[in-house]
């Protein structure tokens, strides 16, 4: 029989790694999607042999280990690209407002874990948010509006019980709702420390008065408001939280399992925060930006295209630029084929003389290819496709400027005469 050990070391991207695993755990990690691969070592009997991809964080696979992913950033960094996407009107106007703190911890799980705390220690600072919210329920007294329809339909006419509706002053929102169920998950997370852990429980206490959310439902909604402008900040969060936990996969001939645990994916979120500062810098020029713009490469529109993001005038109608964000290295030469194919692609459908990328990291800051066979501009010169790099070890304030200059060069774009 063979023994599964209790937890396995990934490093995002890092080579693979043979671990002893039982064959239903093995084919569990598999099946998951978690991990770049997960395949029987043929070198040595009852190993498996794992390799991240680029999700980073921490998940526990039932009757498994735990298996731990390291980010290549620096977890405060990938905290700070986490902040900036969830709240970037804070983050732009003051980077140490916008910043998720995470404490002294190196990890994603542990700083994860304390930051949503802190998060919502704040919040309820001044209280627990009370709201109206709408109850229908039966009665033995007539209080609110009478459900006509349902007193007809459960009840034929006869009173008492009353099918009513009214609003309710409680505490039990979709906000504090949110709060709870953030907090719950992240008590059930592995390597999460005892003190953050004794202060999870404590605001969990705190929001005992929210209903607890039904797994698998969708998360309630929530308008930001004036009035709950305190718990915004660990809203955010903890959704990102509620979102990123239990990935579910169901191996060959299996009920579904859930995998607990917390991922981010590094592809995702540096995709949101490209996008997402550049969307902000774009503002600065009097430019709209669309995220996930959809166009089609084909007459019949048959063949979907989605590009990262697009420029376009201030009243949104014309495009002038088209960045698509790449969480990779550049190759030696500094060429990755396929991007430049898709960015040409999108030049040509949107009509644009230029089309940028903008990498994690690479060699040089910016290079640009000239592409051979497009029709000339006014300039002379055939469509150009441009190749940026985003060094993540930078600090904030680096990255921040560096995509404003990014900005800067989307903004002097222009479409086809």
């Amino acid at each position: 029989m063979t023994v599964s050990v209790p937890e396995v070391w990934l490093r995002e991207y890092g080579p693979a790694v043979s671990v002893r695993l039982s064959a239903e755990a093995g084919r569990a990690l598999a099946a998951s999607g978690i991990l770049h691969s997960a395949t029987p070592d043929p070198a040595r009997s009852g190993h498996w042999l794992l390799r991240a991809g680029s999700r980073v964080g921490a998940v526990r696979v039932p009757g498994g280990p735990v298996v731990r992913i390291t980010p290549k950033t620096p977890v405060s960094r990938l905290f700070f690209l986490l902040g900036f996407s969830l709240d970037p009107a804070r983050a732009w106007r003051d980077g140490a407002e916008g910043t998720v703190e995470t404490g002294a911890y190196d990890d994603v799980v542990p700083a994860l874990a304390h930051a949503v705390e802190r998060q919502i220690d704040r919040a309820l600072r001044l209280g627990v948010l009370q709201g109206y919210r709408e109850v229908e329920e039966s009665a033995l007294v007539m209080r609110g509006r009478l459900r006509e329809a349902e007193q007809i339909r459960r009840h034929f006419g006869r009173m008492p019980p009353v099918e009513i509706t009214y609003d309710a002053y409680t505490a039990d929102t979709a906000e504090n709702r949110i709060l709870r169920a953030a907090t719950e998950r992240l008590l059930r997370l592995p390597d999460v420390p005892g003190t953050v852990r004794r202060r999870l429980a404590h605001q969990r206490v705190r929001l005992a008065d929210a209903q607890p959310l039904v797994r698998g439902q969708e998360l309630p909604r929530w308008q930001p408001s004036r009035l709950n402008s305190r718990y915004q900040a660990a809203l955010r969060l903890a959704e990102a939280v509620l979102r990123g936990t239990s990935p579910e996969h169901r191996p060959a001939g299996a009920d579904a399992l859930a995998v607990d645990g917390f991922l981010l994916d590094m592809n995702k979120l540096f995709e949101d925060f490209v996008t997402v500062a550049l969307r902000e810098a774009l503002r600065e020029h009097g430019l709209s930006a669309r995220l996930q713009d959809s166009h089609h490469l084909d007459i019949a529109g048959l063949v979907r295209l989605r590009p990262d993001l697009v420029v376009r005038t201030g009243d949104g109608r014309t495009p002038l630029a088209v960045v698509d964000a790449k969480y990779k290295v550049e190759k030696g030469d500094g060429l990755l084929n396929a991007d430049l194919y898709q960015a040409l692609t999108y030049a040509t459908v949107l009509g644009l003389r230029e089309a940028h990328l903008v990498y994690a990291a690479g060699r040089q800051p910016e290079r640009f290819h000239e592409v051979r066979g497009t029709a000339a501009g006014p300039d002379g010169r055939g469509v150009r496709l441009h190749q940026h790099s985003l060094d993540l070890s930078r600090d904030p304030g680096q990255l921040l400027t560096a995509l404003r200059e990014i900005a800067g060069r989307l903004a002097g774009g222009s479409p086809h005469p």
